[in-house]
């Protein structure tokens, strides 16, 4: 089922508005549908595309990462700098997922998509985005779109520090998604729980304090809230981020949401460590 071409298409559409960004995208989705079909070949007749259910969650896969490659150019750029290490996450994720050629064809797709960015003006640009977004709503659902943020997020985060712009670009897409903000604001904070708070840390007492307020910005709730509406505030958001809901998306993303689980299991532990609960 080679639905790649399609999706590449009308969202190279939307992002550039001009026929060159339908053919780029054309041929990002070519690429894409060639990957998955060698794919497929490697896991044998009983593998990708076997079936109907299997084509679909291909498909779906496709257009998560096709998605994503669309909205880092947004991202990286968000600063005004492309940074390396933010664009050798994208090339990592690529050559985990596709291989090799996906890795030297999808970073020409990307540049192609900052000269766009510079010829269009940032206004024009972020409508597309918008637009394009838009689309997105349409074929995915909220745990993907969820996801689909939260690598947008890492990729931000990707160089160890996260500017003004690109904390407003990751909101301002959050919001195109249509992602609830207590979501976007607990995605933001996640990856800092640990390390770079021992970092700053001058003692044992300050380093406990700055790992509670992030776990409480990981929930999502505020340090006032009540012990009720802490046990709530997890039993959603591990809800929303459980890795069984994005399985079909390719062990990358599902290894990405387990260790996204994970943070939001261990910032309930430490609350309830410091309520006694």
């Amino acid at each position: 089922m080679a639905i790649g071409k399609w999706i590449g298409g009308v969202l190279g559409w939307v992002i550039t508005g001009n026929v060159l960004g339908a053919m780029a995208g054309f041929f990002l989705g070519s690429l894409f549908d060639g990957s998955t079909t060698t794919s497929s070949n490697s896991y044998g007749q009983s593998g990708f595309g076997g079936g109907n259910a299997q084509a679909y969650d291909e498909g779906n896969r496709n257009s998560f990462l096709f998605s994503m490659l669309v909205l880092s150019s947004y991202i990286i750029r968000a600063d005004g700098k492309i940074m390396h290490s933010e664009m050798e996450f994208v090339r990592d994720f690529l050559r985990r997922n596709f291989g090799e050629v996906a890795v030297s064809e999808g970073e020409t797709i990307l540049l192609r998509m900052f000269e766009e960015q510079k010829r269009q003006g940032d206004a024009v640009f972020k409508e597309n985005i918008r637009q394009a977004c838009a689309e997105m709503r349409m074929h995915m659902d909220y745990s993907t779109r969820l996801q689909l943020l939260s690598f947008l997020a890492m990729i931000a985060k990707a160089d160890g520090t996260v500017s003004l712009e690109e904390v407003q670009a990751v909101r301002e897409i959050g919001s195109y998604l249509q992602i609830d903000a207590v979501d976007v604001e607990s995605i933001l904070s996640m990856g800092y729980s640990s390390g770079r708070g021992s970092e700053r840390a001058r003692d044992r007492g300050s380093e406990r304090a700055n790992e509670l307020s992030q776990a409480y910005k990981v929930l999502g709730i505020s340090p006032s809230a009540s012990n009720d509406e802490v046990k709530k505030a997890y039993r959603q958001m591990a809800l929303k981020h459980h890795p069984d809901r994005v399985a079909t998306l390719g062990e990358d993303v599902k290894q990405a949401a387990e260790k996204k689980f994970q943070e939001i299991n261990n910032a309930k532990e430490v609350i309830f460590k410091a309520r006694g609960m």
